[in-house]
């Protein structure tokens, strides 16, 4: 039964785990199998059409392993590959951006949104299209903040330099008297105590990790895809060395993580 197939979800690198941590939480009867593209992460800094291949390679390791469904969860391919994902493969494909998105203009009550994210997804537009289709009235501010993936990857999320560059990067956003902002990158979410503490309780924080969950919960319940026997265990697979991936991973993960497989999909 295809409901008892694996949730596939795949990022650049260790980013997407905080989305399949909260997919474990929503759905914890449900097997999860990840990639992390290591071997060729950032994502962010590469052309459109590098990404898009990246993504169609990744795609195609976890469908041929089954899964039910497929989760992008990096902001970065979700904003340029998506189309092409969905079009290719013929199982339901979800992306980070739309779920973000949503949530925002359910959030702002001034109609102006920010959106912090890594240099290609700003480049991109992506949030601001999504934003406006939905709503056309917000104002939508956008600041590329690179410098925040390396803090959250060694662990200084709350340290004070993470909070220097915080003040450096987002001191313009903050005049934009924004009242909602989406976190643009799945490395984001480990920074929101800075981030929260920058801005203070008037801006509502957009988590895409716990959207894109919730959006995925949904439709597997909407189309009967939930898992229905015990699972498997969750299963991670990365293209590089796994070694540095298993230490940063745990972080995002929020338990130590071992087994990790290191694969080709070149």
């Amino acid at each position: 039964m295809v409901s008892e197939r694996a949730i596939g979800v795949f990022d650049s690198g260790v980013g997407g785990l905080t989305v399949l941590k909260e997919l474990s939480r929503l759905l914890p009867d449900e097997e999860l199998i990840y990639l992390g593209d290591t071997a060729r992460v950032p994502y962010g800094t590469k052309s459109g059409s590098t990404v898009t291949r990246y993504a169609q390679e990744a795609a195609g390791f976890l469908t041929a392993l089954g899964v039910k469904v497929l989760v992008v969860a990096c902001n970065t391919a979700s904003a340029v590959a998506l189309p092409v994902l969905e079009e290719r493969f013929q199982i339901p494909v979800f992306g980070v951006i739309q779920p973000g998105a949503a949530r925002a203009v359910q959030l702002t009550h001034s109609r102006r949104v920010g959106v912090i994210g890594t240099e290609g997804t700003i480049k991109s537009s992506a949030y601001t299209r999504a934003i406006q289709a939905l709503d056309s009235r917000i104002q939508v501010s956008t600041t590329a903040c690179p410098l925040f993936v390396p803090l959250a990857e060694e662990g200084w999320s709350e340290h004070p330099i993470a909070r220097l560059v915080a003040q450096e990067y987002l001191t313009g956003l903050a005049a934009e008297k924004i009242d909602a902002l989406v976190l643009g990158c799945t490395h984001y979410p480990l920074l929101k105590l800075i981030l929260g503490d920058f801005f203070g309780p008037e801006v509502a924080l957009v988590d895409s990790a716990e959207e894109t969950a919730a959006t995925v919960a949904r439709a597997l319940a909407e189309q009967d895809l939930l898992r229905r026997s015990p699972p498997g265990p969750h299963r991670f697979f990365v293209t590089d060395v796994p070694e540095r991936f298993e230490r940063v991973g745990g972080t995002f993960w929020g338990a130590p993580l071992g087994g990790v497989k290191q694969v080709e999909i070149g």
